[in-house]
């Protein structure tokens, strides 16, 4: 998989980013070129995510699906759309809902809002939540395309790859209904043992990596005090404990 060298643009998050969150969907604002940036995903906060599911539900560790309206707590996180694409809100009427109009139509950028967010009751574990704003179903490669890095840095042929999980087959892609989400789970450091690089302050995603262009790709900003050593990234779930299901599967280079 190719290095993607992108032009960057923080976004910084204050003291209203709890009035932000509180916005269904947030546009990130771009400068035409290069990749978007988006607030960062603080790993001392948790969250939670509200998604449906179109495959059936695997077993995790998580009981139930983690609601919006829950007593999660609020949590520092990044809300950006592709380039040029706008935030939408509100339910879709008159388009096609259905899994094989997912399968021939990929998502394209301007429907899709990207979150990242730490995950409740993990030190390492972080969200990454991609919502189809569009009025049809698309479809979504199997897992997010991702890679950790400095924000600083100028060359990112060095970038961290989280493993991912093998065998990978089946439907030609991940189906995403209108107003609902696609969910994956990257761990940070799976072992929690020492020795892990400290260098690495963003993760940089790319909501489909077999269709939409590396340009778009979104970098998020991570906490002062990330320790990342043998990332593992699961597949695209409807639920956070399906996520982590098959998070905990990963072991083969993406």
């Amino acid at each position: 998989m190719r290095t993607i060298h992108s032009r960057k643009r923080t976004a910084a998050f204050g003291a209203a980013v709890t009035a932000v969150l509180a916005l269904a969907l947030t546009a990130c604002g771009g400068d035409g070129g290069g990749t978007k940036s988006a607030g960062p995903a603080d790993s001392s906060s948790a969250g939670a995510a509200s998604a449906g599911s179109s495959q059936p539900a695997g077993s995790g560790e998580d009981t139930g699906t983690p609601t919006t309206g829950g007593s999660a707590k609020t949590v520092t996180s990044g809300t950006s759309t592709s380039k040029g694409g706008t935030s939408k809100s509100g339910t879709a009427t008159g388009g096609d809902t259905s899994d094989g109009y997912a399968y021939e139509h990929p998502c394209r950028s301007e429907d899709l809002s990207v979150r990242v967010y730490a995950r409740e009751g993990s030190a390492t574990q972080h969200v990454i939540e991609v919502n189809n704003t569009g009025a049809n179903a698309c479809g979504l490669s199997y897992f997010p395309r991702v890679s950790l890095g400095s924000e600083s840095a100028k060359d990112h042929s060095g970038d961290i790859r989280p493993l991912i999980p093998s065998g990978l087959g089946g439907a030609p892609a991940y189906p995403v209904k209108p107003k609902n989400a696609a969910i994956a789970v990257i761990d940070l450091n799976p072992s929690g043992a020492s020795g892990a690089l400290t260098w690495i302050n963003e993760l940089n995603v790319l909501a489909d990596g077999d269709h939409i262009p590396n340009a778009e790709q979104l970098n998020f900003p991570l906490g002062p005090d990330v320790k990342v050593l043998d990332p593992k990234l699961g597949l695209y779930r409807g639920t956070i404990a399906e996520a982590v299901n098959s998070m905990k599967q990963a072991d083969s280079k993406s």
